[in-house]
């Protein structure tokens, strides 16, 4: 069972960051995975999301900020686009269409 939920964070993964990005604002690496581990996403490893950022960033949906640190290693901040934000709206849509299609099919609605 643990398995299929990976394969569906995985799926909805960039949906997921694009939805934190835009409710919380600019985040970095390590705190996105807090709070997607929080809301119950806990599985997500940085293997996963770093190479989701940067797909998402390459695709424009993601803008990416270097941030020296103070005393310890620097911080790539994460940051929605406008782009992002009509990805996100449209996913949006697109993801609530499967959901319910899913439901149908599998009895639960």
């Amino acid at each position: 069972m643990a398995s299929s939920q990976g394969a569906w964070t995985r799926a909805c993964l960039q949906l997921c960051l694009l939805g934190v990005l835009e409710a919380e604002g600019e985040s970095y690496g390590y705190a996105l995975l807090n709070r997607l581990s929080q809301a119950g996403l806990d599985g997500v490893k940085p293997a996963t999301l770093y190479p989701a950022l940067t797909r998402l960033a390459e695709e424009g949906a993601v803008a990416i900020r270097w941030s020296p640190g103070e005393q310890g290693p620097g911080r790539k901040y994460y940051a929605i686009t406008a782009e992002g934000r009509d990805r996100l709206q449209a996913d949006r849509v697109d993801w609530q269409h499967f959901t319910s299609t899913v439901a149908t099919l599998t009895g639960a609605a």
